[in-house]
């Protein structure tokens, strides 16, 4: 069985005493977890939390995004290549946020993926349906589309992604799918990945609508999931331990 993986999302937050601190107080809790783990930071703090994490291995880092460019005149943008010279394990692409305030498409989506494959950096996809697509019964319709898309353009490479399922309306909400309902999406998720590639199980699937430390316990002991892309509790030292305990349990 594959080690779970839990992916801090920071989002735009953090400072550089709140991120010393946050850091400090997570690799103090971690010793002895089997899980995989990650933070995904600000551009702003790769740096200083690259810096931070080294001489250790548990914690990786991970930005927020990666430009679909590999370089040129694209004012604040940042390249795959630039991540790397960070030591960015994984990169966040097509998070709803970004979707819905950038304007992503499905197709710029997987032109992201493909440049931090070909960077050596793991993209986490995330894929999701809003409200009105679930009360309309189009969920899998949905995510379905937007995992084809990144399978398409990067073909024998999709068995190096992580694919993140989001239901938009659990994000930041505070309304979370049940155990049912998220493993009923990734089990739709893992049969169009086995559809894909004869390495599928290579694949993590995360949840990433709203898992907490009072509810992940639950949602990682199902079958299809295998960790969580984490945001509000990533920032709370104690919530972010108690998912990668209840990760590494379920590892």
């Amino acid at each position: 069985m594959k080690k779970k993986l839990i992916a801090g999302n920071w989002k735009m937050n953090g400072s550089l005493s709140a991120n010393l601190s946050l850091l400090q107080a997570v690799l103090d809790g971690s010793h002895g977890m089997s899980c995989l783990a990650a933070v995904c930071v600000p551009a702003a703090y790769l740096a200083q939390v690259q810096a931070i994490l080294s001489g250790q291995s548990l914690i990786a880092l991970g930005s927020q995004d990666v430009s679909a460019q590999e370089s040129g005149a694209f004012t604040g943008e940042i390249s795959a290549g630039m991540l790397k010279d960070f030591a960015v394990r994984y990169a966040i692409v097509g998070h709803s946020e970004r979707c819905q305030y950038h304007a992503e498409s499905d197709a710029a989506v997987a032109l992201k993926a493909q440049r931090a494959l070909s960077a050596g950096i793991t993209p986490i996809v995330c894929v999701g349906e809003t409200l009105a697509d679930r009360e309309a019964g189009k969920t899998e319709e949905v995510v379905k589309r937007q995992l084809a898309a990144v399978i398409h353009t990067n073909g024998h490479c999709i068995s190096e992604i992580v694919v993140a399922y989001e239901p938009v309306w659990a994000i930041g909400t505070g309304r979370t799918a049940s155990p049912e309902q998220a493993q009923e999406v990734h089990a739709v998720l893992r049969a169009q990945l086995k559809a894909a590639t004869s390495h599928s199980d290579r694949v993590s699937i995360l949840y990433g609508g709203s898992m907490n430390a009072a509810n992940a316990a639950q949602l990682l002991a199902q079958p299809d999931i295998d960790g969580g892309l984490i945001g509000g509790a990533a920032l709370k030292a104690p919530d972010f331990l108690a998912i990668m305990a209840a990760g590494s349990v379920s590892a």
